[in-house]
């Protein structure tokens, strides 16, 4: 799996201290939900949103946290 960061992905990873493992984990064993440009897949307390651009090659557009 080869994973993409935009700029402001790369950001929201340092300041909540997300992992590029963890963001793998959301994409592959999270629940997905279509987007107007790609996808949103949530798993446990991480949400992730992306863009497939070929088989197992994902380029990420933000990371997040859910807080309840």
């Amino acid at each position: 799996m080869i994973i993409l960061l935009s700029k402001h992905a790369q950001d929201k990873m340092a300041l909540l201290g997300i992992t590029k493992q963890q963001i793998k984990d959301v994409i592959t064993k999270g629940s997905k939900f279509k987007q107007t440009d790609g996808y949103l897949s949530i798993y446990t307390y991480l949400k992730v949103a992306y863009k497939e651009l070929k088989p197992d090659v994902y380029y990420i557009k933000t990371v997040f946290i859910e807080r309840r």
